[in-house]
């Protein structure tokens, strides 16, 4: 079901930095027709890049609903459920198989720090909770947490543990993780800069912050490098490259809301601590857009 170009979408909010800058229901629901035109291939709805750390558990809830309703099943909806509270990333994943999700994207607790037995058992709590296709998310440059592959390889064992972000930009784990849950275990990228090469190692896609800014550009891509065309997933890749360079001027989503915004398809709202992005940047960024072809 999960391959491709799945996009981590930003939560668009009404224009303002505050702490509780309202979310924009109109405009998340063009965002999602925007990528079902687009091609995007699945979508993830208040991922880290959907600004789940400060939205409420009521309004992180409200979001995947409602992209579940955009959506309209022409597009499989993965909900974002992680948090550093096994408690919490039960009732949110709840939530989000209540709201009509396929599956739902689990990061690793951030901050607190668990050990490998304590992330193990941290998933496994959750997936016996919820009866519903669960996917881990790696990324130890925002959680201070790195989830080794033989601790996936034990969670692999859980049936309705189906796969994981690995967004460690180590290219060796492709095989070390596959050599341990086998073939049927997706993996996915969740790394932009080194999706491409991700692809073509073995893995089935990548959840992007790209796919944000430039859907059709990144699923051709994913499409190529699926397909083992790394001549033509190379040169797709080197018109986006700049974008994926780009989006990480300042903290994601920061640009990429920016970017989103100077295309006219939201408003220019975040929430505390985020602040809008810095006008020094914003040369960079749209030449990076010209390059991709979205300006």
């Amino acid at each position: 079901m999960f391959k491709g170009s799945m996009v981590a979408l930003v939560t668009p909010m009404k224009s303002g930095v505050t702490p509780d800058t309202p979310v924009d229901t109109e405009a998340l629901g063009r965002l999602v027709d925007f990528h079902v035109a687009a091609g995007t291939d699945a979508i993830v709805a208040v991922g880290t890049t959907g600004e789940s750390a400060t939205l409420s558990e009521a309004e992180h809830c409200k979001v995947i609903r409602d992209v579940v309703r955009f959506a309209a099943g022409r597009v499989p909806v993965i909900g974002g459920t992680g948090a550093n509270s096994t408690v919490e990333a039960v009732r949110l994943t709840r939530c989000a198989k209540e709201a009509g999700a396929e599956a739902c994207l689990l990061v690793t607790p951030y901050y607190n720090k668990p050990t490998q037995e304590g992330l193990f058992q941290h998933y496994k709590a959750v997936a016996e909770a919820v009866a519903i296709p669960q996917i881990l998310y790696n990324v130890p440059g925002r959680t201070a947490c790195d989830m080794q592959p033989e601790t996936v390889g034990r969670l692999s064992r859980i049936p309705n543990i189906i796969g994981i972000k690995e967004a460690t930009a180590d290219l060796r784990r492709v095989g070390r993780i596959r050599e341990l849950c086998g073939d049927k275990f997706l993996l996915v990228s969740g790394d932009d800069a080194t999706a491409r090469e991700f692809m073509l190692a073995g893995g089935h896609g990548v959840i992007s912050v790209t796919a944000n800014v430039a859907p059709r550009g990144m699923h051709d891509l994913c499409e190529r490098a699926l397909a083992a065309d790394a001549r033509g997933a190379g040169e797709l890749d080197a018109r986006l490259a700049p974008l994926h360079k780009a989006l990480f001027l300042e903290s994601n989503p920061i640009p990429a809301k920016w970017a989103l915004h100077r295309m006219g398809r939201i408003e220019a709202g975040i929430r505390l601590p985020l602040t809008w992005f810095a006008e020094k940047y914003h040369a960079e960024v749209e030449t990076a857009m010209r390059t991709a072809g979205v300006l």
